[in-house]
């Protein structure tokens, strides 16, 4: 409850957004009100001049509309006044018998108007221009514009899937975000479903002629009998009388009517551009002297034969040549007011403009470069299948990964091969290979049961033997047991390893922002706190780093930021905190590997090994390891895999804590895949067993 005397004071925006939410229930209620009850004479000519009023400015708006989305509401506008002239119909038709006795001026002045002074109260002139509307209205103007409609309707449907990829070749090219690619989505299936109501609004102007002309036919019937047998007119009288009110009513109905199925041709026939339908027709049709030339020439000769209406012919005439060499004059004053103002070429030999930071290209953070045979794939006009998969690595690795990658910039290059293509990091070559539109890589597992014909290559992304083979035999692999993927498959496959590989690289101070940013909208205080209060952005920049570059994805910003902001004030070093925030993360590390609450077969160290690690660790933060026993560590550890790999178990490697971090660094560059955890790491309530020992057997 309000204090006594206080009112409450809504928004005007709120009002008026109110007030337009009742326009269509208080218009509904109209429309059936004139249906139902009677309504005098100056109501019907306040409805009727409003009637009339409606239709002038439909057709306004539809003039000066630049696209047809511009006026969405068009096809429940068309609706509506429908509904209003045959309700209005109605309502005339009951006035007309109920009064038509006492006089022309029974159903109001309005439709008095319309049948006396247009027609000159001559009811057979009256039912000719009646009659001559319908036509001109049915068989012209609706007929022409339902058929542009349904055309329209069907080339809107058949463009829909190019509209979208192209929308999703610009998206992923990074020409537009994903806020403007959402509206140019919504555009697209907007401008479908107007045209499709487009098609099925017609029908209401085409169903409206012809019951026009019955109600015309009813009204006359109608008011004969009414006039003759209750009231005792003479045939005569009672024929003047109703027929006048019945054609004043129809024309009031019909030319709004008319003005409205002209509205609904201009809005379907016109070619959308950023211009309204006036100032195209203007520039169009009265630009070109030598039209307009032509044409007053055409006009004065046919002026100058004997019998024709000279003076009209040559006014018309002569004034279009006026016209034409203004133009031409008006031409000529523009060119040489453009050839005054051309700047003259320096000499030759003359200084060179300096050097500015337009000239300044920057490289892209994530390229695509294709030879000219693979541009189908990426051709957005050719339904580019590699476009919709890049969409698709975007997506996937921002939802496994945790943060969103860079847009994939796509560009033909012409010094590459025709069927290669190169993947590019910050303008360094990540990885290329070769792809064949229309053939299939067919890639070997290792257990294939025969072998197939064609080219032989290495699958790009993981390196392991394949062939290019042709579409028939893409049945015939399966079979054999190689895994058969089409072109863009593989560039898209090899494109999202590479990602992935290098994610670290691609989570620049930009990408780190925006991730607080979105941690901050659901915990402001958490990083309201953090950064840069405790921590630098930089530092924390590193540890993100630190954890994708060993292959653990950041999703879980709030237990990474929980976990530094927790150490962060007795601890500095990015190598440390990221080695705490790994014990925080433990249970999602094992998890990645380990899926379950099953047994974990990982890879250990010999006894003796592990010692002499540890020893050489104590002596130093950052050991340096003997060269003979770093080459037995990598080939120890390599047969470990290999090992491991064979059992078909995952290669995990389980060290002290005190360990990991340096045996991480010295594996990661030569075994990129294999994953080195400490015991401190895995949840307590998991069973470890060592499958394969590195300096001895399990």
């Amino acid at each position: 409850m309000t204090p006594r005397g206080n009112a409450i004071k809504l928004p005007s925006a709120m009002i008026g957004a109110n007030t337009k939410a009742l326009a269509g229930p208080v218009l509904i209620v109209m429309i059936l009100g004139m249906m139902i009850l009677p309504l005098p004479a100056f109501m019907l000519d306040l409805l009727f001049t409003f009637n009339i009023a409606l239709s002038i400015m439909v057709l306004l708006v539809s003039m000066y509309t630049r696209q047809p989305l511009d006026f969405a509401s068009f096809p429940s506008v068309l609706l509506f006044s429908t509904l209003l002239r045959l309700s209005l119909n109605v309502a005339s038709t009951r006035v007309v018998l109920l009064e038509g006795h006492t006089g022309p001026d029974a159903a109001g002045r309005v439709i008095e108007s319309f049948g006396h002074f247009l027609v000159g109260g001559n009811f057979a002139v009256g039912i000719v221009v009646f009659v001559i509307l319908m036509v001109i209205n049915f068989m012209v103007i609706t007929k022409g514009a339902g058929r542009i409609a349904e055309v329209s309707a069907r080339f809107t449907l058949d463009a829909m899937p190019g509209k979208q990829m192209a929308i999703d070749a610009d998206l992923n090219a990074g020409m537009i975000n994903e806020d403007q690619a959402r509206k140019r989505r919504s555009d697209v299936s907007q401008e479908a479903e107007f045209y499709g109501s487009m098609d099925g609004a017609s029908k209401f102007v085409r169903g409206d002629a012809i019951a026009g002309l019955l109600i015309m036919v009813i009204n006359i019937i109608g008011g004969l009998i009414v006039g003759v047998l209750q009231h005792g007119m003479p045939l005569a009288l009672a024929a003047k009388n109703y027929t006048l009110l019945t054609i004043g009513d129809g024309l009031v109905a019909q030319i709004p009517s008319l003005v409205i199925s002209t509205a609904a041709g201009v809005i379907v026939s016109r070619v959308a551009t950023d211009e309204d339908v006036g100032t195209q027709m203007v520039d169009q049709l009265f630009t070109n002297p030598r039209v307009l030339g032509i044409t007053g020439g055409i006009l004065v000769i046919m002026g100058l034969i004997p019998g024709m209406p000279n003076l009209v012919f040559l006014t018309l005439g002569g004034g279009l040549i006026y016209g034409a060499r203004a133009l031409r004059q008006r031409a000529a004053a523009q060119l040489k007011k453009s050839s005054a103002v051309v700047p003259i070429a320096p000499p030759v030999g003359a200084e060179a403009p300096e050097a500015s930071w337009d000239d300044v290209t920057l490289v892209d953070s994530l390229g695509l470069e294709v030879g000219y045979r693979l541009i189908p794939l990426v051709d957005r006009t050719q339904d580019g299948e590699l476009l919709k998969r890049i969409k698709g690595i975007r997506k996937k690795f921002a939802q496994e990964i945790g943060f969103l990658p860079p847009v994939v910039h796509i560009r033909d290059n012409l010094e590459l091969r025709p069927n290669s293509y190169r993947i590019a990091l910050n303008g360094v070559e990540m990885g290329a290979g070769d792809a064949y539109p229309g053939q299939w890589l067919a890639i070997n597992p290792g257990q294939v049961s025969a072998q197939l014909p064609g080219a032989q290559t290495r699958d790009p992304a993981f390196g392991l033997p394949a062939v290019w083979i042709d579409q028939h035999m893409r049945d015939q692999a399966q079979v054999y047991g190689y895994t058969v993927v089409d072109a863009s498959t593989v560039v898209a496959t090899h494109l999202n390893h590479l990602v992935v590989t290098h994610a670290g690289e691609l989570l620049g101070r930009q990408e780190v922002t925006a991730l607080l940013e979105r941690i901050g909208k659901e915990s402001p205080k958490l990083v309201e706190d953090l950064v840069p209060k405790t921590l630098p952005l930089t530092t924390l920049q590193k540890v993100l780093q630190g954890l994708l570059e060993e292959g653990v994805p950041i999703r879980d910003m709030r237990t990474i930021l929980d976990a530094i902001a927790d150490n962060a004030p007795r601890v500095s070093d990015a190598n440390d905190l990221m080695a705490m925030v790994r014990l925080a993360l433990g249970r999602a590390i094992t998890q990645q590997w380990f899926p379950g609450t099953g047994e974990m077969h990982v890879i250990g160290l010999e006894g003796s090994l592990e010692r002499l690690l540890s020893q050489a660790l104590a002596a130093s933060p950052n050991p340096g390891l003997e060269p003979g026993l770093a080459g037995t560590l990598m080939k120890q550890t390599e047969a470990a895999i290999n090992r491991q790999q064979t059992l078909g178990n995952p290669p995990v490697l389980l060290v002290q804590h005190a360990l990991r971090a340096m045996l991480a660094r010295f594996l990661r560059r030569s075994l990129p895949h294999l994953k080195v955890l400490s015991y401190a790491e895995v949840p307590d309530t998991r069973t470890i067993k060592v499958t394969t020992l590195i300096g001895g057997q399990a």
